[in-house]
């Protein structure tokens, strides 16, 4: 199918003021022709629009750079202006759960079927339905996009946020099948963020493992703080 246009209806609207537009110019409409929208959901009143959307331009950026746009706009419609809200996250999941928690229904914003590679299996519906769902208990650490055609796959790393969490680290990795357009999406636990970074490097490299099972905590004690993009890279990876 056509790749759909964006429509942000903001038509006689105009920004709250004057460096809401500035970061809106920046953040969006700049790039608003290399923005696809995966999926969206407009409040009745219209007052709130929610997007998930790929970033085509992206592969063109800084190696390894999330491809996925959370973007929420609220509009006060007697005044005529807008708001905006956006965050740049290496997963659709991961973006649906950013707008679910902003005030998004989560039945909603379903991604478009015919966008976008479809989940592979069971396994990857689940984790994915999981990630839309408790997305908030996790900080989200570092991840990295690689979308070669022959090993297209992206890695994140994530931290619990609940001290008593099994495996307080964690890896998600998706990996795409550009011949059947498919994707699965799995998960795998570490004990530190040194562990979790170690698999993600070894992974771009094509020398991991199998990804280590989700256990029980061994401890209570508080996980070591994950370090924050940007700037963070597993050890030995250029970025």
């Amino acid at each position: 199918m056509p790749i759909p246009e964006l429509e942000l209806h903001l038509d006689d609207f105009e920004a709250a003021d004057h460096q809401t537009g500035q970061s809106f110019w920046h953040a969006v409409k700049i790039n608003q022709d290399q923005l696809t929208p995966l999926a969206e959901h407009h409040s009745p009143s219209r007052a709130n629009s929610f997007y998930v959307l790929h970033d085509r331009s992206a592969t063109w950026g800084h190696p390894g750079e999330p491809q996925i746009v959370a973007l929420q706009l609220q509009r006060d419609l007697k005044a005529k202006t807008f708001s905006f809200a956006f965050k740049m996250l290496p997963l659709p999941s991961m973006a649906q759960s950013w707008l679910i928690h902003r005030g998004c229904p989560p039945d909603a914003i379903d991604l478009n079927p015919e966008l976008g590679s479809t989940p592979a299996d069971e396994a990857t519906r689940a984790l994915e339905r999981r990630l839309m769902g408790d997305g908030d208990h996790y900080a989200y650490g570092y991840s990295y996009t690689s979308d070669d055609p022959d090993d297209w796959v992206t890695v994140v790393a994530l931290r619990a946020l609940d001290e008593r969490a099994p495996s307080p680290f964690r890896v998600v990795v998706e990996e795409v099948d550009t011949d059947a357009w498919t994707h699965t999406l799995r998960e795998g636990g570490f004990a530190t963020v040194e562990e979790a970074l170690q698999w993600c490097d070894d992974r771009l490299g094509g020398t991991a493992g199998p990804l280590p099972p989700v256990r029980p905590a061994m401890s209570f004690t508080r996980p070591a703080a994950m370090p924050k993009a940007p700037g963070l890279h597993p050890p030995g990876r250029s970025r």
